[in-house]
């Protein structure tokens, strides 16, 4: 039963909200600055209400800062390093919006107009997007301990990318033409450093992420059947190869096997002959825990890093003949690789599962944008032999 009081103009209720488990002893729960007793009064039923059906959520002055910092440390103890540093990135911008507010006291509105704030100042759309995403698992938690009665985030829109329609070249991630690849891996060939050649032409070819293409180890490549099996990735979050990590793919579709070319098959066993020798002068140094295939320079058997990849591709690019106006990244060999599949006629399904996807938005518009291509190609031609130009 509520015990409702006056305190000076106000009104205030006290509530028993059962045993508490540390004391043994009954919690009660009490909030005041009623106008009135009739007011005090619903309130009071409508916590009772809520602690009989296991709802009430206690009045807490913990900070968003204070939650949220406890949220990312036990995000980060079942997450990627890659993945806790990009929720960190979004959650900093939170902070600064939000940092100093109890949690409690931050409704929809005041969220609406933090995003909205983010926008003004010119932050990417997809910069906003992350933002939401991490304020979404931070309600949820909240919820889920009781320290939020409701989800301030829950029915926000945030901004929207404008939709691109699907097949047309806006928007369309950088690929290489044929004759641009075959330069660039020419250029590699010819003044390539160590493993460079052997590298760029394993994700020209296959269309590997490029974290996992440096988590390969030998007994991953059969270069008597040319396969090669993708089962785990490489990463560095701290930028240094000894501090690798290795983790399962990205999804599992990503786990596969991919046919190599004889050609290929023949630039890595050119690799692996001076990769054998390497292993044998530095023996005493070589990382003892995997076979990498793609090792860096110095630091003997350890893995060759993603930022170490992108200097070798600036210095590959500034040594052509004829400039390529596409900046290159180990990105861009996966996105050429999938439409030069698409212009070779391999159906669109075929291209996912070798790439290891199973449903990709930025596959399809490439995919769409080189057929749309072909048969405008189609078209010409059979327009051509029907008014007997080419008879």
């Amino acid at each position: 039963m509520a015990s409702i009081e006056k305190r000076g103009k106000c009104w205030r209720y006290r509530i028993q909200a059962g045993i508490d488990p540390q004391t043994g002893k009954y919690k009660q729960v009490s909030r005041s600055g009623f106008p009135t007793k009739r007011a005090a009064q619903l309130a009071a039923h409508e916590a009772e209400l809520a602690i009989s059906k296991g709802t009430y959520v206690p009045t807490s002055r913990t900070t968003f800062a204070a939650f949220a910092a406890d949220w990312l440390r036990a995000y980060a103890l079942h997450a990627k390093p890659s993945s806790v540093r990009i929720r960190s990135q979004s959650l900093s911008l939170l902070l600064e919006c939000l940092g100093k507010l109890p949690l409690q006291r931050i409704t929809t509105p005041l969220y609406e107009q933090c995003l909205h704030n983010l926008q003004q100042a010119g932050f990417a759309i997809n910069t906003i997007l992350g933002v939401h995403s991490v304020m979404r698992m931070v309600c949820k938690r909240a919820m889920q301990l009781h320290v939020l009665a409701a989800d301030p985030s829950e029915y926000v829109r945030p901004p929207r990318q404008p939709a691109t329609p699907i097949g047309d070249a806006d928007g369309l991630p950088r690929f290489l033409e044929r004759d641009e690849l075959q330069r660039f891996l020419t250029a590699a060939r010819q003044h390539g450093l160590r493993c460079d050649y052997a590298l760029f032409s394993l994700l020209a070819f296959t269309g590997m992420r490029i974290g996992e293409a440096l988590a390969l180890c030998w007994d991953d490549i059969d270069l008597h059947s040319g396969m090669v099996s993708i089962t785990k990735t490489l990463a560095c979050p701290s930028g240094r190869a000894r501090d690798y990590k290795l983790y399962t793919p990205k999804t599992v579709s990503s786990r596969r096997t991919v046919d190599i070319s004889p050609d290929v098959c023949a630039v890595l066993r050119s690799w692996r002959s001076r990769w054998l020798i390497e292993k044998a002068r530095h023996a005493d140094d070589w990382c003892p825990e995997h076979d990498f295939v793609f090792t860096a320079a110095t630091l003997y058997g350890y893995p060759f890093i993603h930022s170490n990849v992108q200097h070798h591709i600036n210095r590959i690019a500034a040594l052509l003949d004829q400039p390529i106006a596409t900046r290159i990244t180990p990105h861009v060999f996966r996105h050429t690789h999938i439409s030069l599949l698409a212009a070779a006629g391999v159906p669109l399904h075929e291209i996912m599962e070798r790439v290891g996807q199973i449903d990709d938005s930025t596959t399809k518009r490439v995919y769409l944008h080189i057929t749309k291509e072909r048969k405008h190609a189609a078209s010409r031609v059979f327009d051509d032999y029907m008014t007997g130009e080419s008879l």
